[in-house]
């Protein structure tokens, strides 16, 4: 599985916003569900597929929080930029 990871600690919010030079799976979730995700299994997460970017994502409650951008399974050399605007 490929995928980009950013981990921060976030407040309820904020905004995540993604810039990504291709459509790509934009997924914002915890600990928890970030590992089930880095093991294969089911997971919830805020977020999804997006063509059109950049992408913003609000954070429903504050905590440590796993900013995953995935090119679903595809490969590409991509330019990318996440940055968090305070709420």
């Amino acid at each position: 599985m490929n995928f980009l990871h950013k981990r921060e600690y976030l407040n309820i919010g904020d905004i995540v916003e993604v810039k990504c030079t291709h459509q790509c799976n934009i997924k914002l979730m915890d600990d928890t569900n970030y590992s089930n995700y880095k093991s294969g299994r089911s997971c919830k997460y805020y977020g999804g597929f997006y063509e059109i970017l950049p992408a913003r994502i609000s954070v429903p409650h504050k905590g440590n929080w796993n900013i995953v951008i995935d090119l679903g399974g595809g490969s590409a050399n991509i330019k990318y930029s996440i940055n968090i605007i305070k709420g």
